[in-house]
């Protein structure tokens, strides 16, 4: 690779950066308070060095808690951080790479404006380093984020966690940077690394849950399992990150070579066309064939997952034991009826959480359309745009219904119980789903500028759902949140139909509001 190849990285890197200022930053953020907040959380939970090791050891025996969470290496403050939240600030950390990478590369060359770029002093190679170098800047601030924040509980294994999230984030910026190479779209090339990364994190569930060391071959399979046999806080095996920084290397010259053999705009992996007449003769039509793989993926993940966390559930009061404070948060995040029933509904809440990332990803479809002008040649014809928008819309809403209803089903087949209340459960976190989708219809009908915004609105919701109740938060800032007025389902007494008819009827006057701004705007204003 000769330096001419490289002409222009440092004004593309500078232009991503400035792209990416509010997007980049919060990402660092959100990822380095979920990591930093777990000590406080737990030193609550465990008080003591005896709860501590008594914890570690529940854990440990418990083959459903070491898949969800990996073995636990020490029972300091430190090793249990590293234990509830290192792989998960892993994933946050490759998901923020991988958007950042395929943002700078395969988007652009999707809307037509790296060719222009590429018009200019921009030689081969500079795109897609000055994508690689914006995912470093921000798994350098995230590293080292984290080292500070943990640095009192031990500064080698702040260290090391920080150094472990960061490069699991480089070796899914890496896996971004080939997938962009290999398809022709953003969201083919998304899907693609975020396969990988669902398929990580399953190797590493599958080999935890059958060992209590992390030493199985599928852990050591997983990029995420690298992050747990680090070690950090308890005997930090330093060679593990070599391992990862060789792998990052690795793939980052296995993205070079593939973009020196491409056109711009051109792929390793072409689309198929597919039949514009039959099953594709209506708008709606045509936005499930666009989406389905995505409804079909998500269903999949969502039914697996509540067969999982079902079994888990008769075991929920062995793993709090004796313990109120951990009884106090379960209760808290599912209510205050019986601990399995407060496990069960808590589950369904998270299910509601992550299905608010489906339809957020699903309406913002719309966005893409339109922005790759896939959207014109249709509204050129007979379709109107409350028609074409509608399909999209259908899909969005109809999918999220669907997902949680297969995992209520999966709730109910794995913990062996009424089927009805389960999916019960995980339906009535329809309203706030919804909600959010609504707003992400709304803002992108009315400013498709700022629809990213919608993420933000989800990933918050995400948060105080996920650690507020751990950290205590008080109830007006939970509140902030459409999750925390529905009801805590199984184990309520009573069903309170206001929240959710008052939520639903929310949704579809955001929607109707965005539909109406749709209609009166420009497009690709």
């Amino acid at each position: 690779m000769t330096n001419d190849q490289l002409v222009g990285t440092g004004a593309l890197l500078r232009l991503a950066l400035r792209r990416d200022r509010v997007m980049m930053p919060v990402w660092v953020l959100v990822t380095t308070l979920t990591v930093a907040s777990m000590p406080g959380a737990l030193g609550k939970v465990y008080a003591t060095a005896a709860e501590r090791a008594a914890a570690a050891a529940s854990m440990n025996a418990n083959s459903s808690m070491r898949a969800l969470y990996g073995p636990v290496f020490s029972d300091s403050l430190g090793g249990l951080t590293t234990w509830r939240i290192g792989v998960y600030g892993a994933v946050l950390a490759a998901v923020m790479s991988l958007v950042i990478v395929v943002r700078h590369t395969r988007e652009e060359e999707e809307t037509g404006r790296q060719e222009l770029l590429s018009a200019a002093m921009v030689g081969r190679r500079a795109p897609l380093t000055a994508a690689l170098l914006a995912a470093l800047v921000a798994n350098t601030c995230v590293a080292l984020l984290v080292a500070g924040a943990l640095a009192g509980q031990g500064a080698s294994g702040a260290l090391a966690l920080g150094l472990a999230l960061a490069g699991t984030g480089m070796l899914f910026a890496g896996m971004a940077a080939i997938a962009a190479q290999l398809t022709e779209s953003a969201r083919a090339a998304k899907a693609i690394t975020a396969a990988v990364l669902g398929a990580a994190f399953v190797l590493k569930a599958a080999g935890d849950a059958g060992t209590a060391a992390g030493k199985s071959p599928l852990t050591w399979l997983s990029p995420l399992g690298w992050v747990e046999n680090v070690r950090a806080f308890a005997e930090t095996r330093w060679w593990v990150l070599a391992l990862l920084a060789a792998a990052v290397v690795a793939q980052a010259g296995a993205a070079y070579a593939l973009a020196g053999r491409r056109d711009v705009g051109m792929s390793f992996l072409p689309a198929r066309p597919g039949p514009a007449e039959g099953r594709l003769g209506t708008a709606g039509a045509l936005a499930w064939r666009l989406q389905r793989g995505s409804v079909i993926g998500w269903s999949a993940g969502f039914l697996i997952a509540g067969v999982v966390f079902g079994g888990m559930a008769d075991g929920a009061a062995d793993l709090v034991g004796g313990n109120e404070k951990t009884r106090e948060i379960i209760e808290r995040m599912g209510g205050q009826s019986g601990l399995t029933d407060a496990f069960l509904a808590t589950m369904a809440g998270m299910f509601g959480l992550i299905a608010a990332l489906y339809i957020v990803a699903s309406v913002l479809r719309l966005g893409g359309e339109e922005s790759g002008q896939r959207a014109e040649p249709l509204l050129a014809n007979a379709v109107g745009r409350l028609r074409w928008a509608g399909g999209h819309l259908a899909v969005a809403f109809g999918g999220s219904a669907l997902i949680l209803l297969l995992a209520g089903l999966g709730l109910g087949i794995g913990h062996g119980q009424a089927l009805a209340g389960t999916v019960g459960a995980t339906l009535a976190q329809l309203p706030a789903v919804w909600m959010i989708g609504a707003l992400a219809a709304l803002l992108y009908g009315a400013a498709p500028k700022y629809a990213v915004a919608a993420w933000a609105v989800a990933g918050s919701a995400l948060a105080l759902g996920w650690i507020g109740p751990a950290l205590n938060l008080p109830q007006a800032v939970l509140d902030l949140s459409p999750f925390a007025h529905l009801p805590k389902l199984p184990g309520a007494q009573s069903l309170a139909w206001a929240p959710l008819l008052t939520l639903t009827a929310l949704a579809v006057a955001f929607t109707a509001a965005g539909l109406a701004a749709l209609r009166r705007r420009d497009m690709l204003a």
